[in-house]
């Protein structure tokens, strides 16, 4: 976290939380009430004070105040960044590049979830086109365009196949996954609500 949020939260540290104001949309935006954030140093600055909870819920540590966020689908979104035909590259919608992924999902609509030493997150479905050269069988051997629909039609469908995404040298078998279970599975609450009996603060 910055060093004026630190110093913040250590002279005011119970100022309360505040819930229903902030999101994150499948996309990687934020978004206050609604409307979307553009000023890039303010989206730099909550991206850099980031972070959750025990209970797995995720928020902007605002100075000495939490800012709970709601989550459309996922706490991270991730962006393919790698130059085409190059090896898979990943980076979070916060900027921090990802060194490791230990597993993948696809859900019914077709949305693809990476596990990462960040957290779980969803793939912008606009670099979907860029993922798919990384889908390979088996055999680490890559899939004509037949075959990977054929497959991933399965995984969307709930079936388990024998699809797997590469990823520094090593290879992430791909489930399936429900778009329901995805919060409980992987310990976040998406839409925070204000505890009974908390102070508000608007």
């Amino acid at each position: 976290m910055d060093e004026i949020v630190l110093r913040g939260m250590a002279k005011w540290p119970d100022v309360p939380a505040v819930y229903g104001w902030l999101s994150l949309d499948r996309r990687g935006h934020w978004l206050i009430k609604g409307d979307r954030i553009a000023n890039s140093g303010v989206i730099a600055f909550i991206g850099r004070n980031y972070t959750h909870d025990e209970q797995g819920r995720w928020f902007f540590q605002n100075g000495p105040q939490r800012v709970f966020v709601a989550l459309e689908h996922a706490p991270f979104v991730y962006r393919v960044v790698n130059s085409k035909d190059a090896a898979l590259e990943i980076e979070s919608h916060v900027g921090k590049p990802v060194t490791a992924v230990s597993g993948a999902w696809i859900d019914e609509m077709g949305v693809v979830l990476l596990e990462t030493e960040h957290g779980i997150g969803t793939i912008h479905d606009g670099d979907l086109d860029r993922l798919l050269p990384s889908f390979v069988d088996a055999n680490g051997t890559l899939l004509d365009e037949t075959a990977l629909d054929e497959l991933l039609e399965l995984v969307e469908g709930g079936q388990s196949v024998a699809l797997w995404l590469t990823f520094r040298q090593r290879n992430i078998k791909v489930e399936p996954i429900r778009s329901a279970t995805v919060p409980g599975r992987f310990g976040f609450i998406a839409h925070p609500v204000q505890p009974a009996g908390q102070p508000e603060c608007c």
